[in-house]
């Protein structure tokens, strides 16, 4: 089996990543870490370069998961990219990071997060980073 992870490189990755691999040692899933850059953008913060993906991939080797990093674009829709590779790889769990966030900005902004909550088909996990 499978347990797709979200990763940005901030502490909610972080956190994210953390509890994903976790999960697939104790069961013995291999993982893929969605890092996925938003369509059309030349420059984003959230998308790590083939080094850090190298380093990501180390970070579970070195805990026994065997790991890939998928860096598919998810255009405008990223809860589309992770029901597309949750159904692709079989994904028994999805695992991601929450932001803290004010219950005005939540109302405001919305959230990729509570869309993933809602409308993924696949169990979620997700996590917040220690304080």
């Amino acid at each position: 089996m499978t347990v797709l992870i979200g990763y940005v490189p901030t502490s909610v990755g972080e956190a994210a990543l953390e509890a994903g691999l976790a999960e697939a040692k104790a069961h013995g899933d291999d993982v893929v870490i969605l890092n996925s850059p938003r369509r059309r953008s030349t420059v984003d913060g959230e998308l790590i370069d083939s080094t850090a993906a190298d380093e990501l991939v180390a970070r579970a080797a070195a805990q026994g998961v065997a790991a890939r990093v998928d860096q598919t674009d998810h255009g405008d829709d990223i809860v589309e990219t992770f029901a597309r590779i949750a159904e692709a790889t079989s994904a028994r769990l999805v695992v991601i990071g929450l932001r803290r966030r004010s219950p005005v900005g939540k109302l405001v902004t919305g959230s990729d997060a509570q869309r993933l909550l809602l409308d993924l088909d696949t169990p979620i996990l997700a996590v917040k980073p220690a304080r």
